[in-house]
């Protein structure tokens, strides 16, 4: 049974380390860096994919076509939950987050939205690997977003 966790707890820690990393690797559009957080295998619903298969696709179809149209990411590590199982080798992170989506005439609006991220390691003292992530925007945010950095 998964078991909630929080600060200082170190398996909290260090998921909520790595959500914070990443979330820093999505605002800097750092793509390769996203990838070396990942399993090969990743199955993941995005803003603007529905389902991917594998991280090929989740870069092709989902990460390349959102991460530079973007601004401003950050996940709201203060509302972060963490549900970790017993033997401290898989978590569940529930989270929100923040973004600036642009308009087709390069207008700003706030785009925020909320993730369920799946975490994997073969030891408790191993990196964590993203194996699964699904991403939602808030109710009435529009869906597209324009901008190119």
């Amino acid at each position: 049974m998964m078991q909630a966790v929080s600060f200082p707890d170190a398996t909290y820690v260090s998921v909520r380390d790595w959500i914070a990393a990443w979330g820093a690797e999505v605002a800097a559009v750092d793509l390769e860096a996203g990838r070396r957080r990942f399993d090969p295998d990743v199955v993941a619903f995005g803003t603007h994919a529905q389902v991917v298969h594998g991280l090929e696709a989740l870069h092709d179809e989902q990460w390349a076509k959102v991460w530079p149209a973007i601004a401003g990411f950050t996940f709201r590590l203060d509302d972060l939950v963490v549900l970790v199982s017993p033997d401290g080798c898989q978590a569940v992170v529930v989270v929100g987050w923040d973004s600036i989506g642009f308009t087709a005439d390069g207008e700003p609006f706030d785009r925020p939205g909320r993730a369920t991220i799946v975490v994997q390691r073969d030891d408790p003292g191993a990196a964590w690997l993203g194996v699964h992530t699904h991403f939602s925007l808030a109710r009435g945010v529009p869906e597209s977003t324009h901008g190119r950095r």
